[in-house]
């Protein structure tokens, strides 16, 4: 019990110096992530990631590094739906190109918080009831035929309960006053239009999370492989998506490969008692599965589904690469 108590406290430590090294040194300033920048990041959190998989595998064994590979590859290529939302919410609240990292790290940070406590509740109900794998596999083939036959994204903040809570008992303002989430007007403290996008962001990623940690359960049921495997994923999540925004439109066929993931995984738990696959197995399958995604959506062009048209749209409006919109738009 004091090695695992040892092990979460020098991992999330070691989390929580990264993110200090992110906001107080690459990120001090608010600037426009250039691609270059958002590539060279992304790099780096991908490289911290394969590092920690390798001192797994000295430390708990190929079994368990092979576990947290197949678990973070699902995460990160979830994650690439998160971005198409992103860049919806970022188009919707028409977010300054330069105060969008600033959103998407505490975004992330309240992400790392809440994923920790669903990954704990979820390996619990497992352990005590054995049938939740089948209502979590259940759960997870109906998400992904539901996302294949998604035609479009919707965003609509106004119709969000937590933020139509929020509004209700606190001041807001329009605009977002040089990148705050609050300022002080007339003697109280009210909340800008960058701090309702973040709200609003963290909503979002909690209902991602319940579609993708059942998908990394369905590979192990080792609570710290599965967050670790969540961690490190979102906390790369940023760079990537400054990296990948200007084209992720291209990639109209990638729902088809992430809903065919979770159809996967989903049966993989339903027939887990019946037949096991091998987590060398779903590893190899969730690979060929998105190369087939990728490579379908490159050779098809520009053609999509109204979602791609209104992604194509709004990325257009986010403007990640450039200079931020005028103030009128701001608003």
């Amino acid at each position: 019990m004091e090695d695992q108590i040892f092990i979460w406290v020098a991992f999330n430590s070691f989390i929580l110096a990264l993110l200090i090294l992110d906001l107080a040194v690459f990120h001090r300033r608010a600037h426009v992530i250039a691609i270059k920048e958002a590539l060279l990041l992304s790099a780096f959190w991908i490289a911290i990631a394969l590092l920690f998989n390798v001192a797994l595998y000295f430390w708990m064994g190929s079994d368990k590094a092979l576990e947290f590979l197949t678990g973070y590859l699902i995460e990160k290529f979830l994650s690439v739906d998160n971005m198409f939302v992103f860049v919806l919410i970022f188009s919707y609240f028409a977010v300054p190109a330069r105060h969008q990292h600033k959103v998407l790290f505490w975004g992330i940070l309240g992400a790392v918080v809440m994923r920790g406590i669903f990954i704990v509740a979820g390996v619990a109900l497992i352990e005590k009831f054995s049938w939740i794998t089948y209502v979590f596999g259940a759960f997870l083939v109906a998400t992904g035929l539901k996302m294949a036959f998604r035609t479009e994204m919707e965003i609509r903040p106004e119709e969000n309960p937590l933020i139509r809570l929020f509004r209700r008992f606190a001041t807001c303002t329009d605009g977002y006053d040089e990148g705050e989430f609050f300022v002080k007007r007339e003697g109280r403290y009210c909340a800008t239009t960058l701090f309702i996008a973040l709200l609003f962001l963290n909503t979002v990623d909690l209902v991602f999370a319940v579609d993708s940690i059942p998908a990394v359960l369905a590979i192990t049921h080792d609570a710290f492989i599965v967050y670790s495997s969540n961690v490190f994923a979102i906390l790369g999540l940023r760079a990537l998506y400054f990296a990948l925004a200007g084209v992720i439109r291209l990639f109209h066929h990638l729902h088809y490969g992430l809903s065919a993931i979770l159809a996967f995984v989903g049966m993989k738990m339903l027939l887990d008692e019946y037949y096991h696959v091998p987590v060398g197995i779903a590893l190899v399958v969730i690979c060929a599965i998105l190369l087939i995604a990728v490579v379908s959506s490159l050779m098809h062009g520009e053609k999509g589904t109204t979602a791609t048209k209104q992604l194509h749209r709004a990325a257009g409006r986010v403007n990640c690469g450039g200079s931020d919109p005028p103030e009128d738009e701001q608003r």
